[in-house]
This record gives C-alpha cells, sequence and structure tokens, in this order.
C-alpha cells in the first residue's frame, strides 16, 4: 500500500524546500560578491515575487554603482546562478543600505505628484530613465487607481514609463 503525504508532510516539506532555497541563495551571495572582492553579511528572505537579499557591505557604493547599474546587474547575475542550482527561475531582489527602500518611496512620491498633473492637466507624463524594477514598482502601485493607469512604452533603454488619465474628461 503506498502511503500518501498528508497536509502536515507537505508543509514540514515545503518548510525545508525554503530553507534549502534560503541557504542555497545565501551561498551563491557570498560565492558571487567573494568574486568580486566584497565582504558582505547577507540575509535572505523569500516572499511570493521570489527572494530579497539585504547586504550589509563597507563597500556599498562599488556594490550599488551609478544610478543602480551594478545593483540591477548583480541581481540578474545572481537570479541566474540560483535559478541553475534551484532548476527554475527566481527572482531575487538585492538591497543595501536601503538604497531600493528609499528609491520605492521617492519613486512612490514622484507617482503621486506625476498623477496629480496627469489629473490636473488631463494629459499623459513620461517618467523616463527608469529601470525595470522601478518601473514594475510604480505600476503595482498604481494597479488598482481608478483615475490614472501606467504602462511602458519603447524598448531597451530607451523604455518609459507613461501615467495618463483612465478615461479622458468631458467625454
Amino acid at each position: 500500500m503506498k502511503k500518501t503525504k498528508t497536509t502536515p508532510d507537505v508543509a514540514k516539506s515545503k518548510k525545508r524546500e525554503e530553507k534549502d532555497e534560503r541557504k542555497i541563495i545565501d551561498k551563491e551571495s557570498k560565492i558571487l560578491l567573494g568574486h568580486l572582492g566584497i565582504s558582505a553579511d547577507c540575509e535572505v528572505f523569500l516572499n511570493d515575487e521570489g527572494a530579497q537579499v539585504i547586504l550589509e557591505t563597507l563597500d556599498s557604493g562599488i556594490v550599488i554603482g551609478y544610478h543602480g547599474e551594478n545593483l540591477e546587474a548583480l541581481q540578474l547575475i545572481l537570479s541566474l546562478a540560483v535559478s541553475k542550482k534551484i532548476g527554475r527561475f527566481v527572482r531575487i531582489s538585492v538591497d543595501i543600505g536601503d538604497y531600493k527602500k528609499n528609491r520605492s518611496d521617492f519613486l512612490q512620491n514622484l507617482t503621486l505628484q506625476t498623477k496629480e498633473k496627469v489629473l490636473q492637466e488631463n494629459q499623459e507624463f513620461f517618467i523616463p530613465n527608469l529601470k525595470s524594477w522601478e518601473r514594475r514598482i510604480v505600476h503595482m502601485f498604481l494597479q488598482n487607481d481608478e483615475e490614472v493607469i501606467s504602462e511602458s512604452v519603447g524598448e531597451g533603454r530607451e523604455r518609459t514609463l507613461v501615467i495618463k488619465p483612465r478615461t479622458k474628461q468631458g467625454e
């Protein structure tokens, strides 16, 4: 007679998998940073979107880079390395010195200001030069908004975020 897993067994198995994933992400983070000659403490959290890695290092400026370009590259390489080990893609967000949290707060304020302009002038406004994760923050912030919508237009580095009224007033 074949034994099937009960609900508590499935829950234990899932917790074990999550613990293993955290270990893999932590290990790969340290290996990658080691190759770059950067000493850092890592903290890994799993969430619905993937994983978040919080770094503490004296080399935060080097890790973040110009306008966060090094941080974005580090996330991509780390996501690919971890995905190869785990066998499925895992979106990894890396934060250091609250850089992303502060940037997220700034983007939310910018979004609210832009929304006001859009509604006052009844026209779309463009927010250029945002990284993909920054555009995503704005899209998620506005996803349930009843007055405006956001979309990304363009290709590659020329991709721009547009915020526009949901419906034109007077129509």
